[in-house]
C-alpha cells in the first residue's frame, strides 16, 4: 500500500498547503497537525482515506480525557479516522490486507535511561505549563505525560503481539 505520511504540521502557525501524493492510496496524520484542529478541514476532502493519530499538541489547553471524544467526534464529522489504541485493517489496491495498529506515543523520558529521567522530567516541566493540558482536573505534567506513555507502550505491546483481525470492519 502506498502511503502518504504528514506529521508535525502545526498549521495553527505554519502557513503550509499540504498537496495530496498522486499515487498514495492512504494519508497517515501522524500527530502534532493543528491544536486548535481547525486545519483539519483541509483533509475532510482528500482524495484518499484519512488516518489520523494525535500527537501532543492535538491536547493544548485542553483536559484530555474530554479531548478524545471531542476529538473523535470532530474527526467522524470530517470522515477522517482518528485511532487512538486502536486498530483499523484496510486493503490496498492489489488485495492486501494492512493492519494498522495506533497510539499517540507520548514522551516517556526514558532516552538516557531511569538515571537521565529525573532531569528530563524537569526540563520538560516547562513545557507542560506552556501546553496547558489537563487530566482528570489537575496540569497534564511530566509525570502524569509519562504515565500515559506507559500506558500507551503497554497497549502498543499487546497488539502488535496479538494475530491480525480476521475480516475488514464493515
Amino acid at each position: 500500500m502506498r502511503l502518504q505520511l504528514l506529521s508535525d504540521l502545526h498549521l495553527e502557525t505554519e502557513a503550509y498547503t499540504p498537496e495530496p501524493s498522486g499515487d498514495a492510496e492512504l494519508l497517515v496524520l501522524a500527530g502534532d497537525i493543528d491544536s486548535r484542529w481547525d486545519g483539519l478541514e483541509r483533509f475532510a476532502r482528500w482524495p484518499v482515506p484519512v488516518l489520523f493519530v494525535a500527537g501532543n499538541h492535538e491536547f493544548d489547553r485542553r483536559e484530555l480525557r474530554s479531548a478524545w471524544p471531542a476529538l473523535r467526534e470532530r474527526c467522524a464529522s470530517l470522515g477522517i479516522t482518528l485511532l487512538e489504541r486502536e486498530q483499523h485493517l484496510r486493503t490496498d489496491k492489489a488485495g492486501r490486507r494492512i493492519r494498522f495498529v495506533a497510539t499517540t506515543r507520548w514522551c516517556d523520558f526514558d532516552l538516557f535511561g531511569a538515571a537521565g529521567r529525573e532531569r528530563a522530567m524537569r526540563a520538560a516541566g516547562y513545557f507542560m505549563h506552556v501546553m496547558r493540558a489537563r487530566c482528570d482536573g489537575r496540569l497534564f505534567d511530566a509525570a502524569a505525560v509519562r504515565d500515559e506513555a506507559l500506558a500507551c507502550r503497554a497497549w502498543l505491546a499487546q497488539a502488535l503481539a496479538e494475530r491480525p483481525m480476521p475480516t475488514p470492519p464493515s
